[in-house]
């Protein structure tokens, strides 16, 4: 395939979109509702983010992924993984269902496996896309910079639409200093406090990105601890067993049992569906990102005014 007709596959991470949407648009206190009381303001914020994202990076291909509940392989692995996080808001919980139903009208795929993160479902369908396509992973969650390949590209929602920060492996390094796989270790090292592993005791991003850079991966500071600090080296020895299983716990899954072939997920936006269900949920002012709609008769002009 060449370079001219190589596709473009846009993994959406649909729970960092969705919760962004939801905070972004609710922060003042108030929901956006349906005149039958059904809150949609996150569905509402999600699709103002994705269509910018369709703009800005044109893909070819459109795929979208999902967890599938709180239990995963990681909570059987460390029953404390993301205990920490709090409720979803009561506003934001009818959403979860109600934005697949919207991103199925799109035409776009749905992807979510019972027992994984999101995160596993993106990775392996990246995997499996790079080989023969380019592929952007749009998402807010900085763990995704550890499936940054040639082919594959990490972009991170900053502040705001149409901000992005676009990683590719020579951009990860010149940033922060890191290779895509020495982002799990590091993660090993220090922990992560949003999802609840502790890492290695006492020891801090700073000194964790310096054994990193230093000695490679966590196999090569175990190697050389006799030439560590007495205090660090110390940490390691007491937490080895931690440290062995906040990387595992860090490594996202690229071999996860989910499809989803080039043809499903082909971008090819169903207007007419779309239509339909923006005005179902009182969208009428989102109308005008899908375009005109063509029937029997022609083009019809859709109303852009706002219907609630």
């Amino acid at each position: 395939m060449s370079s001219e007709t190589k596709s473009r596959v846009m993994i959406v991470d649909g729970m960092a979109l969705l919760f962004r949407a939801f905070y972004a648009t609710s922060y003042g206190g108030y929901i956006r509702k349906t005149k039958a009381g059904l809150p949609t303001n996150a569905v509402y914020g999600f699709l103002q983010y994705f269509f910018d994202a369709v703009s800005t990076f044109e893909p070819s291909h459109v795929v979208c992924c999902w967890d599938m509940g709180k239990g995963t392989f990681r909570t059987e692995k460390y029953d404390g993984y993301k205990s920490n996080r709090i409720e979803a808001p009561l506003e934001l919980i009818p959403q979860f269902d109600l934005v697949k139903e919207v991103v199925a009208e799109l035409g776009v795929p749905n992807i979510g496996l019972a027992g994984y993160e999101a995160d596993d479902c993106i990775g392996t369908l990246a995997a499996c896309y790079g080989g023969e396509s380019e592929v952007y992973i749009l998402t807010g969650d900085h763990d995704m910079l550890q499936l940054v390949t040639d082919n594959v590209k990490v972009v991170i929602m900053k502040k705001g639409r149409s901000n992005y920060k676009v990683y590719d492996p020579a951009e990860l390094l010149e940033e922060k200093g890191l290779t895509p796989s020495q982002v799990i270790d590091l993660k090993g090292f220090m922990g992560d406090t949003s999802d609840n592993y502790p890492g290695v005791k006492g020891i801090g991003e700073k000194t964790a990105l310096k054994l990193v850079t230093e000695y490679g991966n966590v196999e090569g500071v175990i190697e050389n601890l006799h030439l560590l600090p007495k205090g660090v080296r110390a940490k390691i020895e007491a937490d080895l067993d931690m440290l062995h299983l906040s990387r595992e716990l860090a490594e996202i899954r690229c071999d996860v049992p989910v499809v989803c072939t080039l043809t499903e997920c082909l971008w090819e936006l169903q207007r007419e569906n779309a239509v339909r269900k923006f005005q179902e949920l009182e969208f009428g002012s989102l109308i005008h990102l899908v375009g005109p709609v063509e029937d029997k008769r022609g083009i019809v002009q859709i109303e852009l005014g706002d219907l609630g």
